[in-house]
């Protein structure tokens, strides 16, 4: 999953959130997904105990930059249905939501961020979605994966 560690703003607010956020916070709505292939994957893919990497974009060193896991299953984003909200969208409606979301619980900080600029340097990783799609910002990832970017961050999460 992304997230945006540094300031931006939308609507007049900050839409800043980075894994310090969320270990500070200890529990997440991960909400504001506009892209209908995410929004897929959260509202019918995601499941209670899933791990998350939990990946800085839109900064100066994108990367790996935590674990998280999946508390609550997807259900309706009511970010959308608020006209003073940042992620509003006036076509989702209550009765007929269009965008949902999941809670996501802090696991570890790893030692270092995992830029994405090392991650395409290891073979294990060529076809990775955020490899191949880094635009998507929630995907899947395998097991193989996973456990790679955690013995190359020297986290056991």
């Amino acid at each position: 999953m992304k997230a945006e560690p540094e300031s931006r703003i939308v609507k007049g607010s900050d839409v800043k959130f980075s894994i310090d956020d969320l270990s500070r916070m200890k529990t997440s709505p991960w909400d504001g997904v506009r892209n209908y292939e995410a929004r897929n994957i959260l509202r019918d893919q995601m499941k209670l105990g899933d791990k998350v990497l939990f990946y800085h974009s839109n900064c100066k060193h994108p990367g790996v930059a935590g674990v998280a896991s999946v508390v609550r299953e997807g259900y309706p984003d009511h970010t959308a249905f608020d006209p003073d909200h940042p992620y509003y969208d006036p076509k989702s409606k209550k009765d007929a939501p269009k965008w949902y979301m999941v809670d996501v619980q802090f696991e570890s900080r790893l030692n270092e961020v995992l830029t994405l600029t090392r991650l395409k340097m290891h073979q294990e990783l060529r076809d990775m979605v955020l490899i191949k799609r880094g635009r998507l910002s929630v995907q899947p990832v395998r097991k193989e994966e996973y456990d790679f970017i955690l013995a190359l961050s020297g986290c056991n999460k």
